[in-house]
């Protein structure tokens, strides 16, 4: 079962889901929504990394612009046209509103709302823009969380100062990519280059491209799902979950 709870950030309330294991939990794990947001998708995805063991928050990083109810799609995105028109109509926007400024005041709330509920290691995962997110995540608290996952993550390499991966070095956490095939916003040049950096901190990691995989294959309710990818992700996942938070 997922609740959903508010978290309280400096610049106002974010909804969040949260999702709890059946006995005392081995860690808390921080998701990191894609661009469609927090939805029953999301919750099933959350369940099954709590049953894991693992107590799990994901919140509303679109907070400033709407509710979850506000931002949830009224159409079906497994048509591909729909999938298209959501993004075009306000979703890329929301993604690109989502600055480096309010991340740093947005991380810090979502980690003291997670340290609530559980003490133990911490982990972070994302999809698609959320993997931005949790590589940020564990740079802003290198001495908290012990491994991070980034599936079909796009801009996790650009040309800015700024950029996620230049928040790798540092940290301590064992890293996980599984990148969609084909990905614009995540070329093989960058997966070339996350790998570089990953490889100039030291630190335990794997970065690979899923094979046919398009991006967004997690996402069992868009068009771009594919289930061979959804399925190892889910495997390796909870792998590197065991190895880090046993």
């Amino acid at each position: 079962m997922v609740d959903q709870i508010e978290i309280q950030t400096p610049d106002g309330t974010a909804e969040a889901y949260l999702a709890r294991p059946e006995s005392e939990p081995k860690g808390g794990v921080l998701v990191y929504m894609d661009a469609i947001g927090l939805r029953p998708r999301l919750a099933e995805m959350l369940e099954r990394v709590a049953s894991w063991g693992y107590l799990v928050v994901a919140p509303n990083t679109f907070y400033r612009d709407g509710s979850v109810a506000e931002l949830a799609p009224t159409a079906d995105l497994r048509d591909p046209a729909a999938r298209d028109a959501y993004f075009a109509d306000g979703a890329m926007a929301r993604v690109r509103g989502l600055t480096v400024a309010r991340l740093e005041v947005d991380i810090p709330a979502y980690v003291e709302a997670l340290r609530t509920y559980v003490t133990g290691p911490l982990a972070t995962h994302g999809y698609c823009m959320g993997a931005r997110l949790a590589v940020r995540t564990a740079g802003r608290f290198p001495e908290e969380f012990v491994a991070v996952g980034g599936f079909h993550g796009g801009g996790l390499v650009t040309s800015d100062p700024a950029s996620p991966h230049t928040c790798i070095a540092g940290t301590k956490a064992e890293y996980y990519f599984g990148h969609a095939d084909h990905d614009r916003s995540m070329t093989p040049e960058n997966v070339a280059d996350l790998g570089r950096a990953l490889e100039d901190a030291g630190v335990t990691h794997t970065n690979l491209i899923y094979p046919d995989a398009p991006h967004g294959y997690t996402m069992a309710d868009t068009s771009s799902y594919q289930e061979q990818g959804t399925q190892r992700h889910f495997a390796d996942l909870e792998a590197l979950y065991a190895r880090r938070m046993a």
